[in-house]
């Protein structure tokens, strides 16, 4: 018996990949939904009639609020539609460009003219998931998307990077990673280094504390909680980020 497909009754693109389909959030689609006191005949009806989608079915809606399927990109807006919400209402917290833009319901050809880019171009960068605006381009989409530094620096691809830098800054001299943070992050000097500083004494101390010299299996223990650190470096940095913003 072979498994139903991933989506069933939908037209079958097969000269275009499929994008992968935003994180969506299947509780607050249910909930928007009865609050309208709808059923999931009544959405389906709609996304057929006002959104074109002739596939859409009550089976379908209900697999999505059960969390067993996700609606594609096209899917996604409709249904808001159909809620009368916003796309970003429907899926959890956004990861990159493309699920920034749908949160804030964007079309691609809005952004792109926003920044000043190129409708290819900006698509490109935003299927593989490599921002190359400049600054000042890099500016409009943060405030376009309005995007928390956390979210414009992984959005543009510094994430890596940044994880790099601080993993030396917890592993070394703190303060010989000031200045190349500084350039990847935008933060007031004393801000960044007040940050550095408790990211540093957080990590170190969690590595002692982890340490029992009557424990045999001491080494692992502190290898693995400093892994786990590592693993996490750029969440902890926000958190300390947070701690010291006045």
């Amino acid at each position: 018996m072979h498994p139903p497909s991933p989506r069933p009754n939908r037209p079958n693109h097969s000269t275009r990949p499929l994008q992968p389909a935003p994180p969506f959030n299947a509780i607050a689609a249910r909930r928007l939904r009865t609050a309208l006191d709808m059923g999931p005949e009544h959405v389906a009806y709609g996304m057929r009639v006002s959104f074109g989608l002739p596939y859409v079915t009550a089976d379908l809606v209900t697999s999505w609020e059960r969390g067993t399927l996700f609606p594609t990109n096209a899917e996604l807006s409709a249904l808001a539609g159909v809620l009368w919400c916003s796309p970003g209402e429907l899926i959890g917290k956004p990861r990159t460009l493309r699920e920034h833009r749908i949160a804030r319901g964007l079309a691609p050809e809005n952004v792109a003219r926003f920044v000043g880019l190129e409708l290819p171009a900006y698509l490109h960068m935003e299927e593989h998931c490599t921002w190359r605006g400049n600054d000042r381009q890099s500016t409009a989409l943060a405030e376009l998307l309005d995007l928390s530094l956390p979210d414009y620096i992984t959005v543009t691809g510094r994430e890596t990077k940044l994880a790099e830098m601080l993993r030396g800054a917890v592993t070394t001299r703190w303060q010989a990673c000031v200045r190349p943070v500084a350039k990847a992050v935008p933060l007031d000097r004393r801000l960044l280094e007040d940050s550095l500083q408790q990211l540093h004494q957080d990590y170190q101390g969690q590595m002692v504390a982890s340490l029992s010299w009557g424990d045999g299996g001491a080494a692992n223990t502190a290898g693995d909680a400093g892994r786990d650190f590592l693993d996490r470096i750029v969440d902890h940095f926000w958190a300390a980020v947070q701690d010291n913003t006045p």
